[in-house]
């Protein structure tokens, strides 16, 4: 099977160093551009998780980007809590609730295991893994040393610090970042973040860096690779063109973008009266002609 970088770490041991290195975040907690500094076994940051991961689901998944889906479905694990505060989420209960189940490191290696023995899933999907990274390299670890060899997908809302992903570098085989605003102004006002185009541009280049373009077998399953998310929003098509252009000038030309149109007022969005809506068929007919005529590498 290709792909699974993790495996190559394991063999030597290395694996484990990485998990003992991301632990001692647990204790002073600077795993994203938060930078909260905690002990996280007696306060909670920013993104509220404790030292325990808490999964709120886990199994086959089919809607996920066709080249992860395959004919048996992305083998995701959705987790508790989020490095964002985003007004619109659609999953705020998981997110902002931290709804899911109190679950050991080894518990967490028993999922990956069933996603792929039982399930047969194509690979492991982590959905919003940043705060439980430490969490995630020492089941890994675990479940490397029993036979996991599925691609290892890293599904984050963008919001990352480099440290961080160096410390996943040839443990993740596909990144699938959010680039959710190229506007600092409607990162902060959405999202409740100060710097996110800046902290999201350094690491897309570091992903690209790490796994470069997207990469797929012979049967157009995903192995390797970058894959990027942008959600188009109302009112967003000249942000969403900056984002598009970035991508273009800035990232491997074969890198695959999704170009999202699935957004409506979720959570607290009917607060803002700019993004209190769904987002119109012509937004997004404009979003998906610019991509194209940039030539981006668009998702089906």
């Amino acid at each position: 099977m290709e792909g699974a970088s993790y495996l190559r770490l394991s063999a030597g041991g290395q694996q484990r160093t990485r998990a003992e290195e991301a632990r001692k975040h647990l204790t002073e907690c600077n795993l994203c551009p938060h930078n909260c500094g905690i002990n996280r076994k007696e306060k909670i940051g920013f993104c509220r998780a404790s030292d325990k991961v808490i999964v709120a689901s886990y199994g086959p998944h089919f809607g996920e980007e066709r080249v992860l889906v395959g004919t048996r479905g992305s083998g995701t694990i959705f987790f508790a809590y989020c490095n964002l505060s985003c007004v619109f989420c659609q999953n705020c209960e998981l997110s902002f609730g931290g709804e899911g189940e109190l679950l050991s490191n080894e518990d967490l290696s028993g999922i990956m295991l069933r996603l792929q023995d039982d399930y047969n899933c194509h690979n492991i999907n982590l959905v919003t893994p940043t705060h439980f990274v430490p969490n995630i390299l020492q089941a890994l670890a675990l479940a490397a040393e029993q036979g996991l060899q599925l691609p290892l997908v890293y599904n984050c809302g963008g919001y990352e610090k480099l440290e961080t992903l160096h410390l996943l570098e040839d443990v993740v085989d596909i990144y699938m970042p959010d680039f959710k605003y190229h506007s600092t102004a409607r990162g902060e006002r959405y999202s409740k973040v100060k710097d996110y185009p800046a902290k999201v541009k350094l690491a897309l280049k570091e992903m690209d860096r790490q796994v470069g373009g997207l990469k797929t077998d012979t049967t157009g399953v995903a192995y390797r690779g970058l894959i990027i998310r942008h959600l188009v929003m109302p009112g967003g098509l000249e942000d969403t063109k900056e984002v598009l252009r970035f991508i273009r000038q800035e990232l491997s030309p074969d890198c695959l973008v999704n170009l999202m149109a699935q957004y409506y007022p979720a959570h607290q969005a009917f607060k803002y009266e700019e993004i209190g809506r769904r987002l119109r068929p012509q937004e997004y007919r404009e979003a998906l002609a610019f991509a194209r005529d940039l030539g981006l590498r668009l998702a089906d």
